[in-house]
């Protein structure tokens, strides 16, 4: 072991999964498997192919194994592992990996390398973290392929028999799976993010963990000493007996706090004073997240993943297929579809889009759907016929104006018309609504209103084009303030234009999901919320504890504030 540090050290990373923890590194380096592009002789073409296809039953007997498994103990797990199964089922992705062996005389492994990191690839460049965060499902599905084709045992996370924090460059979601929970007190990563499946593992087996610490790996030693204060982000290397003191009292606050919430998990979202709040999930795939909650609806489900995950537009029967599942899945729940929201930064190798200088003022979403009607009404008659397998609403996304929700009306009752002619049956009633995320929607929210049935505040887009600050860029992040005195206006002034109208309005926001802010968004007029499933104990357990008169005073206090760092510092200061 080298010798002990004289300097205390911090290093620094993103929160994805909060609490605190002091125990010894642990560093993993994961089984390593190098596969380049090796090839067969030409007569073994259907050997190969058998074998892959052995693979292939192989790898679902595994996964459905780990489902069930993590069924009994979490239905969030389950769903990340029932997810990765149906890449397995993904029809593209295997006859892509077909040819290769076929046509390219890759041995399978190869051919596995070469077609799964190529779709993985498609899936990191997104920048919407729940779409990206797929790519490292693909790139674990594609090492469990390969170590099966290989005949290999599977190394799983095992830790020595003592309290450790897990240092790793990145961890894939059937590690973190394999994790002795017993002992396991902490992870960090260099890599992976908020939304990734990891991280969600993480918050279900209540880990703290942060990502994004540049040189972890290099930095910390087997054996060193960590305190780990996941809820701000920071690592400690050989903390001071004044650190560990301090981190130690936060893991029993943690272990109090979640204790509590864990009560709530299949409760509605019930206020102090009896007051019902309607709490959504958002879902990023055809398999949800949240198994085992209590939840009234689908608040986003994004449909991007069909168009990334592919060399080719999607077909409307591959649409309409996932939509369907959805649908049954929610087993009568509303579920509402976010149109294709693409472009610009999201780009698509098949699709030829203009190159921009700020694409995030640029040719996306609604946008792109416009300047390519073939594929906007493709979703559109896709999602139409799935809507009779359960309650579907459209909603569009970076709506600029009045303009643009006519025209997007305009597609729909077109859509509608040649399905009429074609006797397809589809929901005659189905709602349309939008996302309210830029400055121009949020200001004519009460006209929106009149001409729409609903809406959703995107928060996380809203804050950057209020704020002008990019949300990815960290040179800029001081200037990304979703609780500043001009945000806190618009959002009471966008709930109000819709109570006025008696239209429903939920926020879907990373905001929805900070049981920090839930009061404050009450107090604004918020009465939907939408969230991933991970967060949702944590906001009911928020709710319980105040009423509607207590939440509508203290967002009256904050709305008096003239900086964000004082609103901040109210909400999360403990009240007498």
């Amino acid at each position: 072991m080298a010798e002990k540090r004289t300097q205390r050290t911090v290093l620094t990373g993103n929160p994805v999964s909060a609490g605190a923890a002091v125990a010894e590194a642990f560093v993993y380096k994961p089984q390593k498997m190098e596969i380049g592009r090796i090839y067969y002789d030409a007569g073994k073409k259907k050997e190969k192919l058998d074998a892959f296809h052995r693979t292939v039953e192989l790898a679902k007997e595994e996964l459905t194994q780990l489902a069930k498994q993590f069924e009994e103990e979490n239905g969030e797990q389950s769903g990340i592992f029932l997810a990765h199964r149906e890449m397995l089922e993904d029809e593209e992705l295997i006859s892509e990996t077909e040819l290769a062996i076929r046509d390219e005389l890759l041995e399978p492994d190869s051919a596995i390398e070469k077609v799964f990191s190529e779709f993985a690839g498609l899936l990191g460049q997104v920048e919407d973290e729940l779409i990206a965060a797929r790519a490292a499902d693909l790139h674990d599905v594609k090492k469990r392929l390969q170590r099966i084709y290989q005949g290999r045992t599977e190394k799983k996370l095992s830790a020595p028999g003592k309290d450790v924090i897990i240092i790793a460059y990145d961890l894939l979601p059937s590690d973190t799976a394999s994790l002795d929970r017993r002992h396991v007190k902490g992870i960090i990563t260099e890599k992976g993010g908020c939304n990734s499946h990891s991280a969600i593992l993480a918050r279900s087996f209540r880990i703290p963990a942060v990502s994004g610490v540049s040189g972890a790996v290099d930095k910390i030693f087997d054996g060193m000493y960590l305190a780990l204060d996941a809820g701000k982000g920071e690592v400690i290397l050989d903390p001071t007996d004044e650190d560990t003191k301090k981190c130690l009292a936060m893991c029993g606050e943690e272990r109090k706090k979640r204790s509590e919430e864990a009560q709530y998990r299949q409760r509605l979202g019930i206020m102090g004073d009896g007051t019902k709040i309607e709490l959504g999930i958002n879902i990023g795939s055809c398999t949800f997240d949240a198994l085992g909650e209590s939840y009234d609806f689908v608040g986003l489900f994004r449909t991007e993943f069909l168009y990334m995950e592919k060399n080719t537009l999607p077909t409307e029967e591959e649409q309409f297929a996932a939509y369907r599942k959805v649908l049954l899945q929610a087993e009568g729940k509303p579920v509402t579809l976010r149109t294709l929201d693409i472009g610009g930064d999201k780009t698509l190798p098949y699709m030829e889009l203009p190159k921009e200088e700020n694409p995030f003022l640029g040719i996306r979403a609604l946008r792109l759907c416009f300047s390519r009607p073939d594929i906007f009404i493709t979703q559109l008659r896709a999602a139409l016929r799935a809507s009779v397998y359960g309650e579907l609403r459209l909603m569009f996304p970076m709506t600029g104006g009045m303009e643009d929700i006519y025209r997007a009306k305009a597609y729909v009752k077109e859509t509608m018309k040649k399905l009429d002619e074609e006797q397809v049956p589809y929901d005659k009633n189905i709602r349309t609504g939008v996302m309210i995320e830029t400055p121009a929607m949020s200001i004519i929210a009460d006209m929106a209103a009149e001409v729409v049935d609903f809406a959703s505040i995107g928060s996380n887009d809203l804050t950057q084009y209020v704020s002008a600050a990019d949300r990815m860029n960290p040179e800029v992040s001081s200037y990304y303030q979703n609780c500043s005195p001009a945000m806190l206006r618009l959002l009471a002034s966008v709930f109000g234009a819709f109570a006025k109208a008696g239209k429903p309005i939920s926020v879907c926001g990373e905001m929805a999901g900070d049981s920090g802010l839930t009061a404050l968004l009450i107090g604004l007029g918020a009465r939907k919320l939408s969230m991933s499933a991970s967060c949702l104990s944590g906001v009911k357990a928020a709710l319980s504890g105040i009423t509607i008169e207590e939440a509508e005073e203290l967002a009256a206090r904050c709305s008096t504030m003239r900086t964000q760092d004082e609103i901040l510092q109210y909400l999360y200061t403990p009240k007498p």
